[in-house]
């Protein structure tokens, strides 16, 4: 026994040295098995420290440990709440304090190469860069940016998000088409030389794009909403497009102003300053001024007051003669029923969920306020009518609508809203549904991404996964990586699903005994919608214990800054989420007016945060108070 301790003392420590040595054992030993089942498929040259490393977390964490980490505290010895990235280093430490103290030392091999201390560390750093390329010399976390359409038009944009620290920049695929992410891509190229910067391009596969359809807007009136923050003048712009036009359009961009129809023979013959005047639904004499005209089938008209304007309104088209307008033509405002409405709904209401995606329209009532038609609204996925059954919750707009389904038929479903806010909720267009309690079984890849991936592989650093849920789906598209020769593009798979979350850890098993470099993205807002908040705050941490055993960047998603982003306003607790997020190797904004702002905002936290967190460890920077 060492001479400074007493027998009481001695007792505790022989006691704890009889755990750890116990624990270090089962670590061992679980983790050769959980390994054993993995390398089925692999070759067992590719076993490396950082598959031995998560092989030994997870068996470290099948044990409930607070009863230990409060003893070792107390006899101020190191914890293992911060062993992730080196499981076997953290309790040989401790064995080896523990034998030299009490004079007994044990020795435990557990055959495998292990990451050292520091090496844990090192080896993430790695594979950070060779994933999600070098950090900025003044931060050492990166910030991605997912790109808005509008940018494949506007170089200066994406110069301005490159020069305030963009240093990913995410298109999605759900969105837009090649000829636009060509462009887009171009243009971070460019900036890249300009700046000498290194800025990645990463590349979101569409998945099963699971969306609500068209909506057809209410048949008695279409609505023209004036915005007296939209600009300096006071006047709010929007399309003025022809009836042809019209009708070759699908849905409409969300939150978009909603086009103003005219006849194609008066379209043609429209100029500037001329007017459409009629009396709208409130029996106001109102009018619709041309703007601009940008090029023959392109102008713009303004307003200074929201208009209803009721179906078959007689539209006057004037024209300024002299000092006073004259009219020249009149006609009935066109009805054009494929472009996109909304649907308010509230707790209570039918909502029927259509396998047809062009089946959307609002609820019809009666003088009485009787219910005579139910609202609709399509889904894309048609097969998840067939999948889903009474009693399984749907939820819209990442959780802001929650219904049930109540009862099923062969091309619909039957939907009672149970949650919608106090004052109800619009339902739009290219929205998300989520069915958490409901496997769906839909293949990992769909044609489209098929295609994608031809243009991803060769214009992408790195590729996208979303809503993988197995290691199969990982396999598969290895598989088709390979066939384009793109067998070392970084992979990013995005967790968004209650399978992918309980299949964690043989994604990362599959990806790691692969050639690819991988990160995991924690795509927050559909995992909130799946598991629910509170589960939420608690799975996050998780994914990023389970990665950094791994040895995987994690890449923070979701939300973040929004309100910066979208309105410009500060909210102070996505401040304390943005410092939280320090933690990942990575950072993801979303698109927004507001985007440089917000860009501004999460570096200056990041930067700061990163004096006094690593990971889990508090760095204890001096404080001066």
């Amino acid at each position: 026994m060492h001479p400074l301790y007493r027998e009481d003392h001695y007792s505790k420590l022989k006691h704890l040295q009889d755990q750890i040595h116990r624990l270090a054992r089962h670590v061992v030993q679980h983790g050769a098995y959980r390994l054993e089942n993995q390398r089925t498929t692999a070759p067992p040259e590719t076993v490396n420290k950082s598959i031995v490393n998560l092989a030994h977390y997870l068996a470290l964490r099948e044990i409930d440990l607070r009863p230990l980490q409060e003893e070792l505290a107390e006899a101020g010895l190191s914890s293992l709440g911060r062993a992730e990235a080196h499981v076997f280093a953290n309790l040989s430490n401790i064995i080896n304090i523990l034998g030299q103290i009490l004079g007994d030392p044990l020795q435990l091999d557990p055959g495998l190469p292990w990451p050292g201390f520091r090496e844990g560390f090192e080896i993430l750093d790695q594979n950070s860069d060779q994933a999600l390329g070098a950090s900025p010399a003044n931060r050492t976390t990166r910030i991605m940016v997912t790109l808005s359409s509008d940018t494949a038009h506007d170089y200066s944009a994406i110069y301005d998000l490159i020069r305030q620290g963009m240093n990913i920049a995410r298109i999605n695929c759900a969105h837009d088409d090649p000829f636009t992410w060509r462009s887009m891509i171009k243009h971070v190229r460019q900036a890249n030389r300009e700046m000498h910067s290194s800025c990645r391009v990463l590349m979101d596969l569409a998945g099963h794009k699971i969306r609500t359809g068209q909506i057809r807007p209410a048949a008695d009136s279409t609505v023209f909403r004036h915005n007296r923050k939209s600009s300096a003048s006071g006047r709010t712009e929007f399309a003025i497009l022809p009836v042809r036009l019209a009708n070759e359009l699908t849905t409409r961009e969300p939150d978009t102003h909603t086009p103003f129809i005219v006849p194609d023979a008066i379209f043609s013959q429209l100029a500037e300053d001329d007017r459409l005047c009629f009396v709208d639904a409130k029996g106001k004499r109102r009018h619709v001024t041309i703007a601009t005209i940008t090029q023959p089938d392109s102008m713009f008209g303004y307003v200074h007051k929201n208009i209803r304007l009721l179906a078959n309104t007689v539209i006057e088209w004037q024209r300024l003669s002299g000092s006073a307008y004259k009219t020249l033509q009149s006609f009935h405002y066109p009805q054009v029923n494929n472009l996109s409405g909304n649907i308010r709904l509230r707790a209570g209401d039918i909502l029927h969920l259509h396998k047809r995606s062009d089946h959307g329209h609002p609820a019809e009532y009666s003088e009485n306020g009787e219910l005579l038609v139910p609202a609709s609204i399509g889904c894309t996925a048609p097969a998840v009518i067939d999948i889903l059954e009474p009693g399984a919750p749907v939820w819209f707009d990442d959780g802001k609508i929650g219904a049930q389904v109540i009862q099923k038929f062969d091309d619909h479903l039957v939907l009672r809203i149970t949650r919608a806010g106090p004052t109800g909720a619009k339902l739009k267009p290219d929205k998300g549904l989520n069915f958490p309690d409901t496997r769906l079984n839909l293949p990992a890849l769909t044609a489209k991404d098929r295609v994608d991936l031809d243009f991803i592989c060769q214009h992408s650093d790195m590729v996208g996964f979303s809503f993988i849920e197995t290691a199969d789906d990982m396999h598969e598209l290895i598989a088709e990586l390979a066939d384009r020769n793109s067998s070392d593009m970084p992979v990013i798979a995005k967790i968004e699903t209650t399978n992918a979350v309980k299949n964690l850890p043989d994604i990362l098993f599959a990806s790691m005994f692969s050639n690819h470099s991988f990160a995991v993205m924690i795509a927050r807002g559909d995992l909130a919608v799946e598991l629910g908040s509170v589960r939420m705050a608690e799975i996050q941490e998780e994914i990023l214990w389970l990665c950094e055993a791994a040895h995987v960047p994690v890449i923070w998603a979701t939300q973040v800054m929004e309100s910066i982003a979208k309105t410009g306003v500060r909210s102070r607790p996505e401040f304390t989420d943005a410092a939280m997020s320090v933690r990942a190797e990575c950072v993801m904004l979303n698109k927004g007016p507001y985007i440089l702002d917000a860009l501004r905002s999460l570096s200056a936290v990041l930067k700061v945060m990163q004096n006094h967190q690593r990971k889990k460890i508090s760095r204890l920077r001096a404080l001066h108070w």
